[in-house]
């Protein structure tokens, strides 16, 4: 998730604990120390999804050959490792808690990461940029061989530096595992103001944040936003008693119901995919997931 969020997102702070000081370390050691112990899972459920639709997009757009994907609130590169290599969420997190490299200095342990995702990269794998205002966190995954592109920008706050500008114009999906409320329609407006045919977007976004803003702007650009209708999907457990009762609080104020889903001690995300009606008409989102 990206840090640095500023008045202009959807309400950012509502009742989460605060884990800023894991998201812009000098490597994602921390980071999955800390989320290990609350079973983060969304990068887990995004690898599915946004291989599935990377699958599809060169099935229906053969063309558009290799993709050239954007992670948004990229961190250290996570999705972009599960996208890309042969390798689960629990690999990394074993490989990030390990004794063996517990020890490492971050530089040592990048030029170490560089050798392991090189020797597992799939064949088909996307050209990646990764978006976050964590400085250290992208340069990381830059250093690690997991990003082409990496931009340590707040678009919140700033507008699209000239390099993600040129960048970002080639772009075929952009994704987002629970950034969507640290960014909301400001940077959704900045990334779309650069790409002139309209991508995919993909968003698993919590259930406490409204959606229904972004789906309004993207539709502005021709993409028809579809709410995947037969699941949500867990991200990690609630840090505490407080946060539980602020997520139980949020969804009650919008109507929402928590049995089988926040009730059994989780944050839970929808998927949201956004496309243009002709790619929805030849392959359904219930067809593609």
């Amino acid at each position: 998730m990206a840090a640095g969020a500023s008045n202009t997102t959807a309400n950012a702070d509502w009742g989460k604990a605060n884990f800023d000081d894991i998201y812009d370390r000098p490597d994602p050691r921390p980071y999955f120390a800390t989320l290990r112990s609350l079973d983060y899972q969304i990068p887990h459920h995004g690898q599915a999804a946004f291989r599935a639709l990377t699958y599809a997009l060169r099935q229906l757009h053969p063309d558009r050959t290799p993709l050239n994907v954007v992670d948004l609130c990229c961190s250290y590169g996570i999705n972009t490792a599960l996208l890309n290599y042969r390798v689960t969420l629990a690999d990394l997190s074993t490989r990030y808690t390990s004794h063996r490299l517990s020890a490492l200095p971050s530089r040592h342990l990048a030029a170490e990461d560089r050798s392991f995702f090189a020797a597992r990269r799939r064949p088909e794998a996307a050209t990646a940029t990764g978006i976050d205002s964590a400085a250290r966190a992208v340069r990381y995954a830059r250093a690690a061989g997991l990003l082409d592109h990496a931009f340590a920008e707040n678009l919140e706050v700033t507008e699209p530096s000239p390099a993600l500008r040129r960048t970002l114009a080639g772009t075929n999906l952009v994704t987002v595992t629970g950034g969507v409320g640290y960014v909301f329609t400001r940077t959704f407006t900045s990334l779309l103001d650069c790409i002139p045919t309209p991508p995919w977007v993909a968003a698993f976004v919590l259930r406490t944040v409204p959606y229904q803003p972004i789906a309004d702007l993207l539709a502005h650009s021709g993409l028809v936003t579809e709410k995947l209708p037969t699941r949500t999907f867990r991200q990690r457990r609630f840090a505490d008693s407080a946060e539980r009762y602020a997520a139980f609080h949020a969804l009650a104020a919008n109507g929402l119901h928590t049995a089988d889903k926040e009730a059994d001690g989780y944050y839970h995300t929808d998927l949201y995919v956004s496309r243009p009606a002709p790619d929805i008409a030849a392959l359904p989102l219930a067809r593609l997931l």
